[in-house]
């Protein structure tokens, strides 16, 4: 398909006139809003396709939008209707793309995680994208993404956009569109605007359709979505559908342990069983631990659905069990929610959603434990677990330790939970110290 290429220096800027800004604002959509990740997870806010003259965008964001070198958008859009199957496949669609753009011709090029949104929400729902910047401003990376895009045959395809400079310092964004016999025309400039932070990161009213599902149905139909194209979704379903959907808990107390990867959990699990006379269980459970790996490669609203069904066969085996003796968890509902919310919402710690934000209640039909308890130690302390032990680690067990600020936002989101709450155990002392503790905390709560 042949590429229309608009010259590369913004001629058609400098002849933008006040005559055709006033044309276009009666007729021009609502802005759209994008929060771009920085250096140090901080974000910046800006805005396009709304008529501020001379306004300029966060400095920050205008020295990797703005020349020297050139940037371009690119953004996943959420067929309309943003039913499930079709969330499903912009995720899908979004990795594939973050996966064509770290390799061959643009490879050079800088990636920053970005999103679209419009403000107060819309029909269109959170765009997940990316920024690409290109400092050489090279020829080919423009012939390459659009020669990405065509590859790309059926619809929603991801949305290129393009920002250049005029000679007044001002921002504006282009964006490709596929023109019926034509091919790929750039469309008129767009300004490039200030835009205030929003008092909540825009992703988080989404998280309940996307990572950090409120109850059963709306895990399960996240993977009824995947069976066409992951066969193994169809044999966790089946095995979902063998629970009850309502089960009630025994007589014996149920204690979750959670906490990151070597802080503890399996010894002070299998210790706090034995002292108890305990049965131990562990989520995912052992009937579906066979798929964790394929499940952990795909985005997030698929690798938590199948961790959220996880967690109703572990409370279908937890009302089973807890009417014979204790029962103890490694790991439960926290974990999922934990490492959604973090993964998804980009930024930092002052990011999250505020304490006591309803994102981190217990879902209403899943079986609630009598005690959850964090293990914590400290990260260089963890590190030489790790690095002793020599243990194999999921995507996002590896980023805890290549990202600071990561680990900062699973733990502060950790002790965010709510009915029940975390309670925050130092595992960092001897084997037999922390024992006595996590023993004293459940003859304290659950008796």
């Amino acid at each position: 398909m042949a590429f229309a290429l608009s010259p590369r220096a913004p001629l058609l800027l400098i002849r933008l006139s006040g005559q055709r800004r006033v044309a276009r604002a009666g007729t021009m959509a609502s802005p759209r809003c994008f929060a771009l990740e920085l250096p140090g997870c901080t974000l910046a806010h800006f805005a396009v396709g709304t008529d501020a003259p001379g306004a300029l965008p966060d400095p920050r964001a205008a020295a990797l939008l703005g020349p020297p070198g050139r940037s371009y958008s690119l953004c996943v859009p959420v067929a309309p209707g943003g039913d499930c199957a079709a969330r499903v496949r912009a995720a899908r669609l979004h990795q594939r793309l973050l996966h064509q753009l770290r390799g061959g011709p643009l490879q050079q090029c800088q990636l920053r995680r970005m999103l679209c949104y419009h403000p107060g929400g819309g029909a269109d729902g959170v765009q997940h994208g990316v920024l690409l910047h290109d400092p050489g401003d090279s020829p080919e990376t423009r012939s390459a993404l659009l020669a990405l895009l065509d590859s790309y045959r059926e619809a929603p395809r991801p949305c290129l956009g393009e920002f250049v400079g005029d000679p007044r310092h001002q921002l504006w964004q282009c964006l490709w569109e596929l023109r019926d016999g034509q091919g790929w025309q750039q469309g008129g400039p767009e300004p490039v605007v200030p835009s205030p932070e929003p008092a909540l990161h825009p992703v988080v009213p989404d998280l309940p359709s996307s990572g950090v599902f409120p109850h059963r149905a709306a895990a399960r139909a996240v993977l009824e979505a995947c069976t066409p194209f992951i066969p193994e979704a169809r044999a966790v379903l089946d095995l979902v559908d063998q629970c009850p959907e309502e089960v009630q808990k025994g007589k014996f107390p149920v204690i979750v342990i959670e906490g990151l990867d070597a802080t503890g959990k399996t010894t002070v699990t299998q210790s706090v069983s034995d002292s108890l006379k305990g049965i131990l269980l562990k989520s995912p459970p052992d009937c579906i631990s066979q798929w964790r790996k394929l499940f952990d490669d795909e985005p997030t609203i698929i690798r938590r659905a199948f961790y959220s069904l996880g967690n109703y066969i572990v409370a279908s085996e937890i009302a089973k069990e807890s009417t014979k003796s204790p029962v103890i968890v490694d790991r439960y509902w926290h974990s999922t929610a934990t490492y959604a919310i973090a993964t998804e919402v980009s930024g930092g710690v002052r990011h999250l959603p505020p304490a006591h934000h309803p994102i981190y209640q217990w879902p209403r039909d899943l079986l609630t434990p009598d005690l959850v308890l964090l293990l914590t130690v400290s990260p260089e302390e963890r590190l030489k677990r790790i690095q002793a032990r020599g243990m194999d680690r999921t995507r996002e067990e590896a980023e805890l330790e290549a990202n600071s600020i990561f680990r900062q936002k699973v733990e502060e989101t950790y002790q965010r939970m709510e009915k029940p709450a975390c309670l925050v155990v130092d595992a960092g002392p001897s084997k037999e110290k922390v024992l006595q503790v996590v023993l004293s905390l459940i003859h304290d709560n659950c008796h």
